[in-house]
C-alpha cells in the first residue's frame, strides 16, 4: 500500500511539473495561433498554423517587417497578424500611387501582394506621425487588409504586442521559419 501511495505521489508531481512548464512556456515563450483570412497573403494563407515567438520581445525591440500578432480591441479572443511598417516616432503617408513614405521618404519594400489602391489608402492618405511606442502595421494583402490605415485597427502600441510569427507548423508543405528582415 506504501509503494501505490508512493508511485501516486511520484506521478502526481510529475504531472504537476509537466502542466507549470507549459503553462510556464505558453504565457512566456510562444504559443500556437491560427491565421483565419486572407489579408497576410501570399506569405501567409487561411488555416496556416504558426507558432508565435513571445521571448524575443522581451529583449528587444520590434523591427521594420516583422510578422506580429496582437489582439483586436473590439472582438475579445480575435487576434491580428500584420507586418510591422512604421516604427516608434516615424511620420508614415501613402499617396494615391501607392507609394508607401516614411519620413518622406519612400519605403523599399516586396512584401506587398499588390499595389495599394487609391481607395485603400485610408487615414494614411495624410501624415501618421507614430508616438514613442506606436508601430504602424500592414497586412500583405494591401487591398484586402483591415489595419493601421483603418480607424478601427489603428497604430499598434508595444505593449499590446503579444510577439512574432515565427514559424508555420501547418500545412507540411509549407512548414518553415518566416522571412524576417
Amino acid at each position: 500500500m506504501n509503494k501505490v501511495l508512493k508511485e501516486l505521489f511520484n506521478t502526481g508531481l510529475y504531472l504537476l511539473c509537466v502542466l507549470c512548464l507549459t503553462y510556464l512556456t505558453i504565457t512566456f515563450v510562444g504559443q500556437r495561433t491560427e491565421v483565419d483570412g486572407e489579408s497576410m497573403e501570399t506569405t501567409l494563407s487561411d488555416g496556416d498554423n504558426l507558432i508565435v515567438d513571445k521571448l524575443t520581445y522581451r529583449f528587444t525591440d520590434p523591427k521594420r517587417f516583422d510578422i506580429i500578432v496582437f489582439p483586436f480591441q473590439y472582438q475579445e479572443n480575435t487576434y491580428y497578424i500584420k507586418r510591422i511598417i512604421g516604427l516608434p516616432g516615424e511620420t508614415v503617408q501613402i499617396d494615391d500611387q501607392g507609394n508607401i513614405y516614411i519620413d518622406g521618404e519612400v519605403l523599399e519594400e516586396s512584401y506587398g501582394r499588390e499595389v495599394i489602391r487609391p481607395d485603400t489608402v485610408g487615414v494614411a492618405r495624410d501624415p501618421v506621425v507614430l508616438g514613442e511606442d506606436e508601430y504602424f502595421v500592414m497586412g500583405d494583402n494591401r487591398n484586402n487588409s483591415s489595419d493601421s490605415r483603418t480607424e478601427i485597427v489603428g497604430n499598434i502600441h508595444r505593449d499590446d504586442i503579444i510577439g512574432r510569427a515565427w514559424v508555420r507548423i501547418w500545412p507540411f508543405d509549407r512548414f518553415g521559419i518566416l522571412k524576417h528582415q
